[in-house]
């Protein structure tokens, strides 16, 4: 619930209608915005608090308060050298102006009244951009017109940290950072039906939905907000969302028909129904099997209402109790662990997360991350094979613990990998946001050879 507050507002006039709600909305956003950085809680979370507790707010409203709020953490490594204070004062409109203009929202007689409230400053001389603003360093330019007296740098829209601690080639850093910039489109997965059958039922909903050329059961479903409880093929469970990056470690995996695989780290378990479906698709009446273990209850429970509506059977949960192996020991041909981590590879769904975490949220989980993986390989049967992911990109979590595990346990060899996007072999593989336009995720796999 985000608690009202006296600001610096009262100082603007606000006479026509339009200022009036432009007024309002820079008031909400505004205590939204704080209330994340203060209680350092992810910003959906904040956001989907404030619109149950206040059913004022139709779908617009919605919409501008929302999309307002994520862009401000989407450009805030540029804006917080703006807009430095706690109060809504002018940099606080002026902000918010320069937003409307870097997302290019439609909103524009509430862009152009908070243009106004911050021109009422000498400081600020803030107007729309004459030319369309298609790219990260065309953005930077806008921004550094708009405040002459400050220095921008396209790198600024990430925190230094995540640059000390991600290894990538200067060549490439552009490209992460326009990634990184931008809002990627909603994934899903066909299940018991083809992804052209399931794109072409839901564009007969008015869905934006194309099939990929990636893999045979991608959906491409645009960047509008679905509801899906009102979709058919969703209740029927012929959709799964799942980002593209995820469906890599998936396809990664390879199950085939008659394996028994087991997802040491399931979550909810997108990547559990990903590989069952993997296998259905092969052979709808093998005898595979895929077993799913977390830590908490309830993403278990979620995930097997999810495997219900999908019709899948051959699903079971096994909780972890202890640190001890709440599965067999040998006993799986593939043992997939997606290990908690930084998720600094999830950042464009969730731009806050750059600037409420620090370092240590990459530094502080290798240990775990190796210790998972130590005991989740004992499951492994020989010549079975070992999936180790995360959606990290940070090499701290990545290489470096299956490096340390290999060290560990010579009887495991990495297997060659192909990239699914760019085509290039690797041992280790890292999917770059830029790469296809989706999260970015690391995985390994590796051979028990003796």
């Amino acid at each position: 619930m985000v608690e009202s507050s006296t600001t610096a507002v009262n100082a603007f006039l606000a006479e026509t209608s339009a200022q009036k709600r432009a007024f309002s909305y820079s008031n909400t956003i505004h205590q939204l915005f704080n209330s994340v950085f203060q209680q350092k809680t992810p910003a959906d979370r904040i956001v989907g608090e404030y619109f149950r507790a206040n059913k004022k707010h139709g779908s617009k409203d919605r919409r501008v308060i929302r999309e307002s709020l994520f862009a401000l953490f989407r450009w805030w490594g540029w804006l917080k050298k703006v807009h430095t204070s706690t109060e809504q004062d002018e940099s606080w409109f002026a902000v918010l102006a320069v937003v409307a203009e870097l997302e290019g929202h439609s909103w524009s007689q509430f862009s152009e009244a908070w243009q106004g409230f911050a021109n009422q400053s000498a400081k600020f001389n803030v107007n729309p951009s004459p030319q369309a603003l298609s790219t990260v360093s065309d953005k930077c330019q806008f921004v550094q017109r708009c405040f002459p007296d400050i220095d921008f740098q396209e790198k600024d829209l990430l925190p230094q940290w995540f640059w000390d601690i991600t290894d990538i080639d200067a060549q490439h850093e552009l490209a992460l950072i326009e990634a990184m910039s931008s809002r990627p489109p909603i994934w899903g997965r066909a299940q018991k039906c083809s992804a052209l059958q399931l794109s072409t039922e839901l564009q007969s909903d008015n869905i934006d939905a194309n099939s990929s050329d990636f893999f045979s059961d991608t959906v491409n479903l645009g960047h509008k907000s679905i509801n899906l409880n009102a979709i058919k093929p969703y209740l029927q469970g012929h959709l799964e969302i799942q980002d593209l990056g995820s469906q890599v470690i998936g396809q990664i995996c390879a199950p085939k028909a008659h394996d028994h695989w087991w997802d040491a780290c399931s979550g909810a378990g997108g990547k559990s129904l990903q590989i069952r479906s993997l296998m259905f698709n092969q052979d709808e009446n093998g005898t595979g099997s895929i077993t799913a273990s977390d830590i908490r209850k309830k993403p278990l429970e979620e995930l097997m209402k999810r495997a219900k509506r999908a019709g899948f059977s051959g699903i079971s949960i096994s909780p972890w109790q202890d640190d001890s192996l709440p599965v067999s020991q040998g006993s799986f041909d593939g043992v997939l662990v997606d290990a908690p981590c930084s998720c600094t590879g999830t950042w464009r769904r969730n731009p806050d997360m750059r600037w409420l975490d620090d370092v240590s949220v990459v530094n502080d989980k290798q240990a775990l991350q190796l210790d998972i993986l130590n005991r989740s390989a004992k499951a492994v049967k020989l010549e079975g094979q070992l999936v180790y992911a995360t959606c990290s990109l940070s090499p701290v979590e990545n290489e470096q613990v299956v490096n340390a595990f290999l060290v560990q346990h010579p009887q495991f060899a990495l297997q060659q990998l192909s990239h699914p996007f760019t085509g290039q072999p690797a041992e280790m593989l890292t999917v770059w946001p830029q790469d296809a336009d989706t999260d970015g995720m690391f995985v390994a796999k590796m051979c028990r050879k003796s």
